[in-house]
């Protein structure tokens, strides 16, 4: 096995393959305290990707209520007891990945979900820990909470279904990193669905080939976000290009909340992947279970998003979020306004910071009557 560096658990680690960055790296920063768990986003990746047979339970795009759902049935807590929980010493992740504690003959550790397993999408939605639990919800200070977790393929640095393919049917592409499955190639082995601890390799029974999230590439090579983005309701939802932390960009969005501010997270990083999608963490669920879905990071996270409407700059690229179709490269703040840019150097966008509010008395002079709360 290669040694590679994983800047996300701050060591080098062993992998199938030497490290080869692509050029530039697809990368996304969700907003978890937006979502209201509409599941637009689902039905716009389903209608657009996965509508054929053999898709049915397919859902390349899922929003979860943490912390009891999950889809497939326990993809996450089946994992983390595999891998024993975490051990992290500081930002050093000094536990073993998924890679470094996969058995003897075997390339990842990880398991198969069943078919039961595909059978409860929306199991645990809008559960509170101590719901029922003996009064629990009368207590004071309650500690009822949930939140939503939106989810795609994270496009890995580091992918598990590409280190486990004995085909090599998986590949990341060298112009924008995203992770894609060569159709031709593939024999439906589902070692991808095994390998992936996100389980977003699906099987496709009707073709005998496995299939996956694609980051909508058609869209990102126009220059557009993908589908479940644009058709966000919370507007939680930007993409955009990821550097390496040593030529972070303050310029860059992506980099900006990454690695300059810091406030978004990858999603359980001690897997090893180093996964390019990134998580605002909600700020009223416990800390100690946040640290385990997204690392050391949170408490400094969770801080800096709470001063955001102290930082202009933070709450200014926070606009910026569902404003536009287009991918925007760079952005900029100008007083009360926040501009987004493509590749070009051309404005794809242009916000108010704050949204301006009229108050109208509650009694019209002019026509003598009481206004009500309508149009």
């Amino acid at each position: 096995m290669a040694r590679v560096f994983n800047w996300q658990i701050g060591r080098e680690m062993s992998y199938w393959y030497p490290g080869s960055r692509p050029g530039q790296q697809f990368a996304a920063v969700f907003d978890i305290n937006k979502c209201i768990a509409c599941q637009t986003c689902t039905l716009a990746c389903k209608t657009t990707w996965t509508s054929g047979k053999g898709q049915e339970y397919m859902l390349w795009n899922n929003v979860e209520s943490k912390p009891y759902g999950c889809y497939p049935l326990a993809w996450d807590v089946k994992l983390l007891q595999m891998l024993d929980g975490q051990n992290w010493n500081g930002r050093v992740y000094e536990g073993q990945t998924i890679f470094e504690s996969a058995p003897a003959g075997e390339r990842v550790l990880g398991w198969r979900p069943e078919s039961r397993d595909y059978a409860y999408p929306n199991v645990g939605e809008d559960d509170c820990a101590g719901q029922v639990d003996k009064g629990a919800a009368l207590s004071l200070p309650h500690h009822n909470w949930f939140f939503y977790l939106a989810r795609i393929c994270n496009h890995c640095t580091y992918p598990a279904c590409l280190a486990s393919c004995p085909r090599s049917s998986i590949y990341k592409r060298r112009e924008d990193g995203i992770v894609l499955i060569d159709q031709g190639r593939c024999r439906g082995y589902q070692e991808c669905v095994r390998a992936c601890p996100y389980k977003k390799a699906f099987y496709n029974p009707m073709t005998g080939t496995s299939e996956k999230c694609i980051a909508c590439f058609p869209k990102n090579e126009q220059g557009l976000q993908p589908q479940c983005f644009v058709n966000c309701i919370g507007k939680i939802r930007l993409a955009g290009w990821l550097s390496t932390p040593d030529k972070a960009r303050a310029d860059n969005p992506i980099d900006y909340l990454v690695h300059i501010k810091k406030v978004a997270l990858p999603l359980f990083p001690q897997f090893g992947l180093e996964p390019n999608v990134y998580y605002i963490p909600p700020v009223h669920a416990p800390l100690p279970f946040l640290r385990q879905l997204f690392g050391p990071g949170v408490d400094d996270a969770v801080s800096a998003y709470r001063q955001a409407p102290k930082d202009a700059d933070l709450s200014g690229l926070l606009c910026l979020f569902g404003s536009t179709e287009k991918a925007v490269w760079r952005w900029s703040r100008q007083g009360d306004s926040v501009a987004g840019v493509d590749q070009h150097g051309a404005q794809v966008v242009r916000v108010p910071i704050r949204e301006p509010v009229y108050v109208r008395a509650a009694f019209d002079a002019k026509y003598q009557v009481a206004r009500v709360n309508c149009p």
